[in-house]
């Protein structure tokens, strides 16, 4: 299984970005996708979930700044971030749990990309 991220760069604050994460592989269905964020110096944070029939969890830190979606049918997470503020500079992960073509519950990282918010 493999999970391709893209979308990250930097802005300045205020501005957005959006952040794709498509899975590829042996993939029966997944579960869960979520994206996660390390900052230099900081423990690795769920910034926003969803779950397969949509329903979404994000860190309060994020409510109302960024959304969370997915394309179930081409296995892909967006992150879409509005008004960034230094304080989300950050590498971010994509982050998924699945059923791989044997039915095993798995879960997976993708690679990360670096978001930079700084003027």
């Amino acid at each position: 299984v493999q999970l391709q991220a893209s979308g990250g760069g930097l802005v300045q604050p205020g501005g957005s970005l959006r952040l794709s994460c498509a899975a590829s592989g042996s993939i029966f269905s997944i579960n869960y996708m979520a994206w996660y964020r390390q900052a230099p110096r900081k423990q690795r944070e769920l910034v926003a979930s969803i779950t397969t029939g949509g329903t979404t969890d994000y860190a309060d830190s994020v409510k109302g700044r960024f959304t969370i979606s997915r394309d179930n049918a081409k296995n892909t997470v967006l992150l879409q971030m509005n008004s960034l503020a230094p304080e989300d500079t950050a590498v971010y992960y994509c982050h998924v749990e699945f059923l791989d073509s044997s039915r095993y519950q798995r879960d997976h990282w993708g690679q990360g990309t670096q978001v930079t918010v700084s003027s």
